[in-house]
């Protein structure tokens, strides 16, 4: 999911012109630590709703676990790969053969805390076009 993120909102690093920015999303780091060349960074992400993270993909692992709201995750195919409630665990694959979004479909705001382990001094995540989903 992700989800990438610049301090206090998602940072994507641009993709082509046909990248899909994220709509919605407030992020805030509560730590971050470098060690044997990995960045662990942990952050609170907040998307209103209607709000969508943008399709991307992460260089690195990911770990979230929902804490208010419903995350809908969409894979590169269009399909709906979870549904993630509160206390739901989500673990997202990385690199370019895993483009994603993660949408607040829902009325609530939607929170995840969400641990990037990551090579040292790399993007949290890398904005990419829409895959070709009839949706943004």
């Amino acid at each position: 999911m992700a989800v990438p993120i610049a301090l206090g909102t998602i940072m994507l690093v641009p993709g082509s012109a046909a990248a899909t920015p994220a709509e919605g999303v407030n992020g805030i780091v509560m730590s971050q630590a470098t060690l044997n060349g990995k960045d662990y960074i942990s952050r609170e992400i907040t998307i209103a709703p209607g709000g969508t993270t943008g399709w991307h993909y992460h260089p690195g692992q990911v770990f979230g676990v929902i804490k208010e709201g419903t995350l809908t995750h969409y894979e590169g195919d269009c399909s709906v790969d979870g549904v993630y409630n509160p206390g739901d665990a989500i673990t997202e694959r990385s690199g370019t053969g895993y483009v994603h979004e993660g949408r607040n479909e829902g009325a609530t705001p939607l929170v995840m805390w969400v641990l990037y382990i990551d090579p040292a001094g790399s993007p949290l995540a890398v904005d990419m076009p829409n895959p070709g989903c009839p949706f943004q």
